[in-house]
């Protein structure tokens, strides 16, 4: 498999929370700043309660944070 198959908009969400940082960011969902470094640039993937953190501090909907693409193929 290559790159993953799942983007987020963590990096325009902080931007338009008060341009809140990735260290801030990291503080209120309880990991370090490389890991949301890591996500950001979709490295990583985060655990479902991270996600749901993640789009908790913002208050939005998981899926306003994380989009799937699944790759052309269908799963058989």
């Amino acid at each position: 498999m290559g790159s993953s198959q799942i983007s987020n908009n963590i990096r325009t969400l902080r931007f338009f929370n008060d341009e809140m940082t990735q260290e801030e960011l990291a503080k209120k969902v309880g990991v370090t700043r490389q890991t949301i470094i890591a996500i950001e640039k979709a490295k990583y993937s985060p655990s479902l309660e991270l996600a749901f953190r993640i789009a908790y501090v913002f208050e939005v909907p998981l899926e306003e944070v994380f989009t799937f693409d699944p790759e052309d193929e269908p799963v058989k």
